[in-house]
């Protein structure tokens, strides 16, 4: 994957991301009968802007990010301001954008089996049951090139027990390592329509990437085309499926069991990330875009300042306090702290995004 194809798939992916954002809160906001001063994408320096009405459409030179700026956002004083509209108003505008982006893969996913694309069977997000496991390539001089095992086979069972699942095959072989290590396994493949039995003794010690047989696994692709009936509940599936897998990422994260650096990535991992993804496809790609769109929404709504969880707090508050505000300038000056203090984390997880690159790790494992 080239430097210049990855830099358009991630830029393609980040402005989609951040128009579905900012049009939530824009459309809300407009709605409410707030005044949107500006609406722009990226970051300033503003690059070039339209005005329509009472608002400016921009394109700023900073391509990370956007926004959309209402009038009074902590002043109640400001004619048609945010802070003016009752609590329900201003928590609905400003949970909007994250909202939208929770909805993007809603769109994504079933659009995506509606199109002819090569895609694993049953998605990515979990395989469907009886998902078949395919050998995409052999290590040379790997126990399975060894055995006579072939690119595009499918491995129907491993000692009699049936493969559903990735897992299917880790497990066997663990098992077998454990129970009978240094003994054969029996393989039984499918070739071209035809079964066929293959042995071969997997590895306790084996070089890096390669595996106890040496093989790399794929799941078995489908590029059929699906009407809207069935492509929508299967992109709700797959939907459902990723929020399960991102609950386990996040589970794992607390738990200890995942350094938080390597959990986290900034802009230019992100951006590494997009070229790895991209070498599977257009169906990856769209599945990242699902992906990153709802973690970019919960990351949004988290209760820090400078993010819109953060506003939310602060509104939320004042419904505690039944009315009583806290001051403009204070909000203000708290939301330009938490501003800072996340263009510094920023800083360090690019930081360690950069390392990663220069030391030749990528950010899939």
């Amino acid at each position: 994957m080239t430097i210049f194809v990855t830099i358009i798939a991630f830029l393609a992916i980040i402005i989609m991301v951040i128009l579905v954002h900012e049009l939530g809160h824009f459309i809300t906001a407009k709605r409410s009968k707030v005044k949107v001063e500006e609406l722009g994408l990226g970051f300033p320096p503003r690059l070039f802007g339209i005005k329509r009405g009472d608002t400016i459409y921009s394109v700023n030179l900073i391509p990370l990010g956007g926004f959309c700026k209402m009038a009074g956002e902590e002043d109640p004083n400001v004619p048609e301001s945010l802070a003016g509209k009752s609590i329900k108003t201003r928590l609905l505008i400003l949970s909007a954008g994250s909202l939208m982006m929770l909805l993007l893969p809603l769109f994504l996913l079933p659009i995506a089996y509606m199109i002819p694309m090569a895609r694993p069977v049953g998605g990515i997000a979990r395989p469907v049951e009886d998902a078949e496991v395919q050998v995409s390539s052999v290590a040379p001089g790997s126990p399975a090139e060894l055995a006579g095992i072939e690119a595009g086979d499918i491995i129907l069972s491993i000692d009699g027990h049936e493969v559903k699942s990735f897992d299917d095959v880790e497990n066997e072989i663990q098992q077998a390592l454990e129970s009978k290590p240094g003994e054969e396994v029996t393989l039984l493949l499918l070739r071209d329509d035809t079964q066929l039995e293959k042995t071969l003794i997997p590895r306790a010690n084996f070089p890096e990437g390669e595996g106890p047989m040496g093989v790399a696994l794929t799941s078995v692709t489908e590029s059929r085309a699906y009407p809207p009936w069935k492509a929508i509940p299967k992109g709700l599936g797959e939907y459902w499926w990723t929020l399960v897998r991102m609950k386990d990422a996040i589970a794992s994260l607390f738990g200890g069991e995942v350094p938080l650096k390597d959990a986290i990535a900034g802009p230019i991992g992100i951006a590494q990330l997009t070229g790895e993804v991209a070498e599977g496809g257009i169906y990856p790609l769209i599945w990242f875009t699902a992906l990153l769109s709802v973690s970019l929404a919960i990351i949004n709504l988290l209760p820090i300042p400078a993010l819109d969880g953060g506003r939310i707090v602060f509104v939320a508050i004042e419904g505690i306090r039944r009315g009583k505000r806290i001051s403009p300038k204070r909000e203000s000056l708290i939301h330009l702290i938490g501003f800072a203090i996340l263009i510094m984390l920023l800083v360090v997880v690019s930081y360690y995004d950069v390392m990663r690159i220069i030391s030749g790790e990528g950010l899939i494992r």
